[in-house]
């Protein structure tokens, strides 16, 4: 297989990329706000049965494949579309029924649903499900996990970070531990919903000294203190002029980020990969440089999201095909 269609199918949007397979590289893409959560609802009010979920679903695939046909002047007709995220979820074109951990690191035990290319849709389908612990569960990130690099036989800490960043630990050629923490959506719903967004701006602009001097205080406030207390001196700073709301911004940032690696402080670790987009995974790995003060960790690798979701992708199809 040279070419396929890589689609990251989320709650608020849609992505589809033709991807060469020989070195994963992005020929083409489709974007659009065209997320699960509201291509559910357009089903739901057409009033049709569940039988008709997966065409409807396919309809919204093959308009966008079109697309790319048109902008690129060819035919893809016969290569396979692979998804991952929330398209395995209730609210997708099929519910699939998450892979309990512990789960193989080369993706061979991931619970997938395959659909046959029709006149319809003249493309294979395969969908890729999540993972879940008693307590825990996550999907797109198991595939990005598939897509990354591991060490042999090495207890490793993968990072991903986003709305609901991810913790996973894994061991021996599998995936053995998970924890989510609603990092992105505390730093949503603060910012914009709560008193402090009076006190919050994000200038979107090269950050000042202050700026990243606010960011690594947050880290340190986020490990040391309780976020009930350090949350309230962003009223504080705004109220009593100690910090812009340029600055505040950043603390908030690094309160949160610090808040939720703060777990982390006197555990073993050996060794540690940040899996996202590069803004983000660079706070990240600037928050363990100011956490290294507390303890005594491996410096973190950076692996691109993107690139981790396409490499899993095409791992998971050829195992399965």
């Amino acid at each position: 297989m040279e070419r396929f269609f890589s689609c990251d199918w989320g709650t608020s949007s849609f992505r589809l990329k033709l991807v060469n397979a020989k070195d994963y590289s992005i020929i083409a893409e489709e974007k659009s706000d065209q997320g699960i959560l509201r291509t559910f609802e357009l089903w739901r009010e057409t009033g049709s049965s569940n039988e008709t979920r997966a065409a409807f679903y396919c309809r919204i695939i093959e308009s966008n494949i079109k697309k790319l046909e048109e902008k690129l002047r060819i035919s893809s007709k016969g290569l396979p579309v692979i998804l991952s995220g929330m398209a395995s979820s209730n609210l997708g074109i099929c519910e699939l029924p998450y892979k309990k951990l512990p789960f193989l690191l080369d993706g061979s035990d991931l619970n997938i649903e395959l659909i046959a290319a029709s006149e319809e849709f003249a493309h294979d389908l395969m969908i890729i499900s999540g993972g879940r612990t008693e307590d825990d569960v996550m999907r797109g990130e198991e595939t990005q996990l598939v897509g990354c690099s591991h060490s042999s036989g090495k207890k490793e800490f993968f990072i991903f970070p986003g709305t609901h960043s991810k913790h996973v630990v894994t061991g021996d050629g599998r995936a053995i531990d998970l924890k989510t923490y609603m990092t992105g959506e505390f730093f949503e719903l603060l910012s914009k919903k709560s008193i402090l967004s009076h006190s919050i701006e994000n200038n979107r602009g090269e950050e000042t000294e202050n700026e990243i001097k606010s960011f690594e205080e947050g880290i340190e406030s986020g490990v040391q203190s309780n976020i009930l207390n350090s949350g309230f001196h962003i009223r504080v700073n705004s109220l009593l002029n100690k910090k812009s709301s340029a600055e505040n911004y950043h603390y908030l940032s690094g309160l949160l980020i610090g808040t939720e690696l703060k777990e982390l402080v006197n555990k073993d670790l050996t060794g540690i990969t940040i899996v996202g987009e590069r803004g983000l995974s660079s706070r990240y790995e600037k928050a363990f440089q100011i956490l290294n003060r507390f303890l005594k960790t491996p410096s973190p690798k950076i692996e691109d999201g993107e690139t981790a979701v396409i490499k899993g992708q095409l791992i998971v199809y050829n195992c399965h095909r």
